[in-house]
């Protein structure tokens, strides 16, 4: 499961009947950097090479940070039933506290 930024919607023209209900988003995966200036909205250390197209039926925003499971995982809400879906928005997050480990410290003998 990754924790992702929302930055836009998907609009489909047409659509394969498999399909379930629901929206489609354009989701920003965040890494270290991003997750720790979330608050002010802090870019990732390193741009995505793609963004994630994120099937949702919770009615996320943009802007919004969410958890996103993939493959096998992202069409557990379906089961036993096959969809065609490879990312699925399993959470909006509210809050997020990040704890830095500390370095291990040598021990005197």
């Amino acid at each position: 499961m990754r924790i992702a930024r929302v930055i836009g919607t998907v609009t489909l023209g047409r659509q394969v009947p498999d399909l379930k209900p629901g929206r489609y988003l354009i989701a920003e995966a965040l890494d270290g950097r991003a997750l720790k200036g979330l608050d002010r909205k802090a870019p990732r250390e390193k741009p995505m090479p793609e963004s994630l197209i994120v099937f949702d039926d919770m009615g996320v925003g943009v802007g919004q940070i969410i958890a996103v499971s993939e493959g096998r995982e992202a069409c557990m809400p379906w089961y036993p039933e096959k969809v065609p879906v490879d990312a699925y928005a399993a959470a909006i997050l509210d809050q997020i506290e990040l704890i830095t480990p500390q370095p291990a410290v040598a021990m005197e003998r």
